[in-house]
């Protein structure tokens, strides 16, 4: 009984350590086999895929339903400190694109720093993501070109939404038609594609900018009859405010489509960064300055929901000008239908290098550089999905996905912060090359601490016989101060990974007990208390601790660093938890329902395929030498 206990209690000890595995940064000693992604994209070319990814055609509604009943004239602080909680984000975002530049974005930093299952799930979660974002994104130009047009009957018969009874659907051959546009581009080539994003984000902004300009005009005419209410500056007061910057947070995703191009970018350490910066910069500005004179030109309660923008405008007598502002509501949706199928390729390239898909989403077309073969099936899939479903009731489940990946993301800074990965895991092959250089690197460090202490007479010898019956020399001080040196830093870390787990606990904790409101009051207050104290507790706990020296050599040195750590990643898994659980029951039982699939097809699949299945993990000191071992050995 002893031994069959034992065995189970090996397996299991092995099969959570396969949920955990991490897998190396990307570096030159991998995939130097098969043909890689072009590196073509400047700072320039990722700042618009991000901006053209990040200001949809919501922005052009979301104006007059948050001002309505959230915001008042408020609605520009609302977005500011909306700009600012995306602001946290971004900053982990952009440490962790340029220390691991590869495509995969926040799946591949997951995989990293947490772990196999954490990984895959944030992968699947992106799958979701993009897949119900670029159908539902397609579904919405066809209304805003009949608009543009006229009405649904000025339109080519074969591009016109058709109802079929029988099935109780309604297709929509447009945004099939304009999906199968989009990813005959993507496949043409990463610059080629991202020119066009920049031709059409730049109509976007232009159209944005005669907004503010054209709309200030105007409202110097009027005297910001707006802001003269008797309601003054916050009609719903400050909660009101706050639940508006909520609403508008979501309007700020997309940024982190940047990261997504990692691997195509010509100098990733300076231009991932500076992209995703810029990006969030210029989709700030353009927000604020659009609701300050949107708020401006009518009172808030005066804004048409649906259309605050051209009723502004007709309002003050400038009828003409809804077919600029439908011209950038389409040139947004375009924009933003490229910007959502540019990262799913590529994610699922990244998954299925590491055996977690199948290899044929990793393919690499010899001629255009580019996942033609997963863009195609990804192409097809949204196609389909947006000619004959509506899936903006799904809209939600877009968030969760986003949200779940801005989290890990922050929680992956802290442990590259606190315990980054000392470990990195090589092929079984090089086995006999691993044993070799650890026996040499062992036999190296006894002599040369033997030569160094043996010099400096800082010890005493004591003779003793060896099994052998050979005299050997022991130096118990220095054994016994490496001993406690290494001791001391493996207790460090597993201190902070113990309080980066309790920091998460009182984070969901008390976010729950925030949003949930059928509990009783002294039970939310009694558990809000709870959270609030492990949150609280942990913080300053890593807050004390020392940062592991080994984060200064951990993946790609040189690039950006994330400021105030760990306050800021604190930050902002807190609040992006807090929006995750306040997206309603509704969303995560679909969402969960996903996961589940998730789950089975890395259990049958992903696991079994896992590169890493039969790896072997070393010491980062050894690599450089197993790689000159094996080289020289091939050679």
């Amino acid at each position: 009984m002893q031994n069959k206990g034992e065995v189970l209690l090996s397996k299991c000890s092995k099969a959570f350590k396969s949920l955990v595995r991490r897998k190396q940064v990307d570096s030159v000693h991998e995939r130097t086999e098969g043909h890689q992604l072009a590196r073509k994209l400047t700072a320039l070319d990722l700042t618009a895929i991000g901006v053209g990814t990040t200001i949809g055609a919501g922005v052009y509604v979301l104006v007059g339903t948050v001002a309505r009943e959230h915001t008042g004239p408020a609605l520009t602080v609302s977005f500011l400190i909306a700009g600012l909680a995306a602001a946290l984000s971004a900053f982990c975002y952009a440490e962790l694109a340029s220390r691991c530049p590869s495509a995969g974005s926040a799946y591949h930093y997951a995989y990293i720093c947490i772990g196999e299952s954490v990984a895959w799930l944030i992968g699947w979660s992106l799958i979701l993501e993009y897949t119900i974002g670029g159908s539902a994104i397609a579904r919405g130009i066809s209304p805003n070109l009949a608009l543009f047009f006229g009405g649904e009957d000025k339109l080519p018969a074969f591009l016109v939404r058709h109802a079929i009874p029988q099935l109780h659907v309604v297709v929509d051959p447009c945004a099939a038609v304009l999906v199968l546009i989009v990813t005959v581009l993507l496949c043409a080539g990463i610059k080629e594609s991202s020119l066009v994003q920049t031709i059409v984000t730049t109509v976007n902004v232009c159209a944005m900018l005669f907004i503010i300009i054209a709309g200030g005009y105007l409202a110097c005419k009027t005297g910001w009859a707006g802001y003269e209410l008797r309601d003054g500056f916050f009609p719903f007061g400050v909660n009101g405010m706050l639940a508006g910057s909520a609403v508008v947070f979501f309007s700020y995703i997309g940024f982190d489509a940047v990261t997504a191009a990692a691997e195509e970018t010509k100098r990733p350490l300076r231009d991932l960064p500076l992209g995703i910066g810029m990006t969030l910069t210029l989709c700030c500005i353009l927000y604020m300055l659009v609701s300050v004179v949107i708020v401006g030109l009518v009172p808030y309660y005066s804004l048409n929901p649906d259309t605050p923008i051209s009723s502004a405008f007709s309002v003050n007598e400038m009828q003409w000008a809804a077919y600029i502002v439908t011209a950038g509501a389409v040139t947004a949706l375009c924009a933003s239908l490229m910007g959502s199928l540019l990262p799913q390729p590529r994610l699922l390239m990244a998954m299925a290098r590491d055996g977690l898909l199948p290899s044929f989403f990793s393919d690499i077309n010899t001629s255009t550089q580019v996942p033609v073969k997963s863009t195609v099936a990804v192409g097809i899939l949204a196609a389909v999905l947006a000619f004959f479903m509506d899936v903006s009731e799904l809209s939600g489940m877009v968030s969760v996905g986003t949200l779940l990946a801005f989290t890990v993301v922050a929680i992956s800074i802290l442990i590259l912060r606190y315990a980054p990965p000392d470990e990195v895991p090589l092929p079984s092959s090089l086995q006999q090359f691993i044993d070799s250089v650890r026996k040499q690197l062992d036999d190296d460090g006894q002599a040369a601490e033997r030569k160094t202490y043996n010099d400096d007479n800082i010890v005493e010898q004591s003779p003793q016989l060896s099994e052998h019956g050979e005299a050997s020399i022991q130096y118990p001080f220095i054994g016994k101060q490496l001993t406690e040196d290494k001791k001391c830093r493996s207790k460090r870390r597993k201190i902070a990974v113990w309080n980066i787990a309790f920091f998460c606990i009182g984070v969901v904790v008390l976010t729950s007990a925030a949003s949930v409101d059928y509990l009783p009051s002294l039970v939310r207050f009694s558990l809000g208390a709870v959270g609030a104290a492990i949150l609280l507790c942990s913080l300053i706990v890593l807050a004390c601790l020392k940062q592991d020296e080994a984060r200064h050599s951990f993946g790609h040195t040189g690039g950006f660093l994330c400021p105030f750590v760990p306050f800021l990643p604190a930050a902002c898994i807190l609040i992006n938890v807090y929006l995750l659980i306040s997206l309603g029951v509704g969303t995560w039982i679909r969402v969960s329902i996903w996961l589940i699939m998730g789950t089975s097809v890395y259990v049958f699949y992903g696991w079994r395929h896992s590169s890493l299945r039969n790896a072997v993990y070393v010491p980062m000191a050894y690599l450089d030498h197993i790689y000159c071992a094996s080289s020289s050995h091939q050679v």
